[in-house]
């Protein structure tokens, strides 16, 4: 349990750091990914660049 802690954990803190370089790849504003405004805060969801990064790392995975 732990160890899939400390995995969440720097996956996190490696998006987290790769997040400005992603940014300005387009990551983020590609279609599907929603920005909006509610309750007075600016809320995010990306799903199209979810579903791009999840394929490109199935992708390093295989080849490795």
């Amino acid at each position: 349990m732990i160890r899939w802690l400390v995995v969440v954990f720097l996956a996190l803190l490696l998006i987290n750091w790769l997040s400005p370089a992603l940014q300005r790849l387009g990551f983020g504003r590609l279609p599907g990914d929603f920005r909006f405004r509610a309750f007075g805060r600016d809320w995010f969801i990306p799903l199209a660049t979810t579903i791009v990064l999840s394929i490109v790392a199935s992708v390093i995975a295989k080849l490795i």
